[in-house]
This record gives structure tokens, C-alpha cells and sequence, in this order.
């Protein structure tokens, strides 16, 4: 059987972490070399991390400029053959290395795989389950974006691409998925395999506006690269509306309404389709801005509880 190394960046989440550390440990499948990289949290992180520091193949507790820096720490202690990493406020469900190295193992040429993910609460509670499809390189170009705790890849493939670019905080797991992708082939399974927390402390709500500066970054990049600028150029309306869209999706994410409605409108004029694609952006920037946005509230509610019912 495969080692695969999972690595999970923190800095003060303990309120989750332990969650995190049992997942990784309550997987069924035997082989799994587990990595945390601290970024010397104050808030009792490392006195749970020290709880299970027999069972941890490295560990480290120290300052680091980012999650980017943490995680390409961790990656150069890894050993397995294929890697993950998993964020200290997020979990994976049982059964899933198992399940991702299966598909490895059935498909020796794809260098990347990746599953279906829920939506959970502060307290676990899921209240949207995130359902992805087959990609293409010029999807991923067209920022439609994977829930980076279902994905697995090959660390072999890290020595065609380097490891995590430092200098983004925020779309680092997105820039990764492109290099790869350009390397081989990357493959969706339909099965749900993490649970991705949101809360008032997380990056996609207390720095919503920096994602969309990233996309546009992570945009001009890619059409400054030879082996990029041709699979992008069949697209590039689509590409810079979606990067617009994605803006606005953050920005509503992080109660930035009227910001989010501009950034969607220039989705629209740019490429109508991609923008229409997300129509409940623009719905729920116009509920929040009329005073209505308890009815999205009674969606969202509804939803999660149909959500809870099935997960239950």
C-alpha cells in the first residue's frame, strides 16, 4: 500500500484542531504519514498537538510568514507518495484516504484527484453539501474552483511544478490545481470526502476582498505563460468574468453587498453566461441591500436543514 503524507497548517484554531487531528486518525486506511506545521499559536494549539505527537510522523511549532510557507514546510518532510494537506479548522470524513488512493491506484496516469465536500457551521453542523464535476484545465483557468480539503495529488508531480507560491495567501490551493494540471490529468470523484468550516474567523469572510485581487493576479499570470496563454485565449471572456464573479461571490461571503452587485454586474457585461450562471449572487446582494435579506436567510435556513437531514 502507498504512503500518502497529509500535512494540516495552523495557527490559533484550537478550538478545531483536535477535530482535525481525529479525522486524519480515524481514517481506515493504514498507511498515512501525518504532518502538522504550527505557526506558533498562543491559544493552546501546541498543547493538543503535543496530545498526540507519538502518533505524528513531524511536527513543529514556530512563526512563518503564512499558510503557503507552513504547508510547503510540511511538504518538504513529506515521503508518501501522495500527498493532501487539510487546514486546522477543517476535517476529512471516514472512509476517504482509503477511497482516494483506490482511485489512484486504478488510474496510474492521473496525477490529482478530488471528491465532493459539505459545507459545515462553527459547531460542525453542515448546511450545504458542495458537489463539483469533471474539470478541464481551461475550467480551472475559468476559476471554477475545488473545496481544497477533498483533494489528493501525486508528490511527484510538486517536482514538475514547485511547491505552493508564498506570495498568495488566499487562491494558493487554485494557482497549484492550474501548474498541475498542466502536467496530467486530474479526475472528480462523485463521493463526498471533508467537511470545509465556515465562521466569523475564516479567510473567505474577514478578508473576502482579497480573493478577488488574487484572481485577477493569479489571471494575469497565466496569460503571461507560454504554456498557459493558448488554453486560456479560447476563453478569455469567460476567464475575466469569472474572475469578477468569483470577486463577488467572496464579497457577499464577507457582508460587502453592494461591493459584490458591482462585481457581479461587470461579470455580466463581460461574458452574460457566467454571470447568469450564479444569478443567486446577484439575488442575494439585492435581498441584503433592500432590507429583505431575511428571505435568503429562510432559504439558506431551509436548505440546511434539508442538508442535516440527509447527512444525519
Amino acid at each position: 500500500m502507498p504512503l500518502i503524507s497529509i500535512i494540516t497548517p495552523s495557527f490559533n484554531q484550537a478550538r478545531y484542531l483536535e477535530q482535525t487531528i481525529q479525522s486524519v486518525f480515524g481514517q481506515d486506511y493504514p498507511r498515512i504519514e501525518y504532518i502538522v506545521v504550527d505557526g506558533a499559536s498562543t491559544d493552546g494549539s501546541v498543547e493538543i498537538i503535543k496530545k498526540y505527537e507519538d502518533k505524528l510522523a513531524w511536527w513543529v511549532s514556530e512563526k512563518d510568514s503564512g499558510q503557503a510557507e507552513a504547508i510547503n514546510k510540511g511538504l518538504s518532510h513529506a515521503t508518501g507518495e501522495i500527498v493532501a494537506w487539510l487546514n486546522s479548522d477543517d476535517y476529512n470524513l471516514p472512509g476517504a484516504v482509503s477511497a482516494a488512493m483506490k482511485v489512484f491506484e486504478e488510474n496510474p496516469d492521473v496525477v490529482l484527484v478530488y471528491g465532493n465536500m459539505l459545507a459545515v457551521d462553527e459547531s460542525g453542523n453542515p448546511f450545504n453539501t458542495l458537489n463539483y464535476k469533471q474539470l478541464t484545465l481551461q475550467d480551472l483557468l475559468c476559476f471554477q474552483i475545488i473545496g481544497q480539503p477533498a483533494v489528493f495529488f501525486r508528490r511527484s508531480v510538486l517536482e514538475k511544478t514547485g511547491m505552493l507560491d508564498s506570495t498568495f495567501h488566499f487562491l494558493l490551493d487554485h494557482h497549484l490545481w492550474i501548474r498541475i494540471a498542466q502536467h496530467g490529468k486530474i479526475l472528480h470523484v462523485n463521493q463526498t470526502w471533508a467537511a470545509a468550516r465556515y465562521h466569523a474567523e475564516a479567510k473567505n469572510r474577514a478578508k473576502a476582498a482579497e480573493f478577488g485581487r488574487e484572481a485577477f493576479r493569479i489571471l494575469a499570470w497565466a496569460e503571461s505563460q507560454p504554456g498557459l496563454a493558448e488554453s486560456i485565449s479560447g476563453v478569455e471572456r469567460r476567464a475575466r468574468a469569472s474572475a469578477h464573479r468569483v470577486d463577488a461571490r467572496y464579497l457577499l461571503d464577507g457582508r460587502k453587498s453592494a461591493s459584490a452587485l458591482k462585481a457581479w454586474t461587470r461579470a455580466f457585461f463581460i461574458h452574460p453566461p457566467t454571470a447568469l450562471a450564479r444569478l443567486n449572487i446577484f439575488v442575494s446582494a439585492l435581498l441584503n441591500l433592500s432590507g429583505l435579506d431575511f428571505i435568503r436567510s429562510a432559504f439558506l435556513s431551509r436548505r440546511s436543514r434539508r442538508v442535516n437531514e440527509k447527512t444525519s
